[in-house]
């Protein structure tokens, strides 16, 4: 009888699973698989610099390379784009079509002859804008209202028309030096409107006559 009464003490212990030591390593494995962690978040990757190009604090500097066009895909957080001394010979429409934070553009002494009419159209903080030293015969229209710096001096240009300067009443610079402009070449109340208007430069053309409508900064 207690032969039997002992045998049935000793069955659950035979029937139980042997002991396993858990460790912290399971406890962190169980509560990763149960936490219900969103996985990373996937940013989209940073605006790649133009080929040969150096860019730096929203700065790109392209110049001196022998291009033939505008880079494409500039940085859109570009604040200042240097273009000078190549060999650029057009202005297309949308060149600088993401550049909505672009403040100076610099595109001195290249052989640009032809600036498409929506060229400038998206650079809606452009300030300051240096064609000088290219083949221009005309300056473009439609350049941007928030600019206050024009230098087109050593180029071919011949006609200035009203047009040009329309609505451009932040210009505080001009700079037309080294041109064949003549007086003839100036329509009517070219510089209308340009109140803020503080140098003009029309050395070394053959304009010779004042012009008609420079604001009293001028006078």
């Amino acid at each position: 009888m207690k032969l039997a009464i002992l045998f049935l003490l000793l069955l659950p212990l035979c029937l139980a699973k042997p002991f396993y030591q858990r460790g912290l390593f399971d406890f962190m494995l169980e509560d990763e698989a149960g936490s219900g962690t969103p996985e990373p978040t996937a940013y989209p990757p940073m605006p790649v610099c133009p080929f040969r190009c150096q860019c730096h604090l929203r700065v790109v500097q392209c110049s001196d390379l022998g291009l033939k066009e505008v880079p494409k895909e500039l940085p859109p957080d570009t604040t200042l784009l240097d273009l000078q001394n190549n060999k650029i010979t057009e202005i297309k429409d949308g060149d600088f079509k993401n550049l909505k934070d672009l403040h100076a553009l610099i595109l001195v002494n290249n052989k640009i002859s032809k600036i498409s009419p929506g060229a400038f159209s998206p650079l809606k903080k452009l300030e300051r804008l240096y064609l000088s030293k290219n083949n221009l015969k005309e300056l473009p229209e439609n350049m941007p209202k928030s600019l206050q710096e024009l230098r087109a001096h050593e180029n071919d240009i011949v006609k200035l028309r009203k047009a040009v300067f329309s609505g451009l009443n932040n210009v505080i610079v001009i700079e037309l030096g080294t041109n064949p402009l003549k007086s003839s070449g100036i329509e009517n109340g070219a510089f209308q409107g340009m109140k803020k208007l503080s140098y003009l430069r029309i050395s070394d053309t053959n304009i010779t006559t004042i012009p008609k409508g420079l604001p009293y900064l001028l006078d």
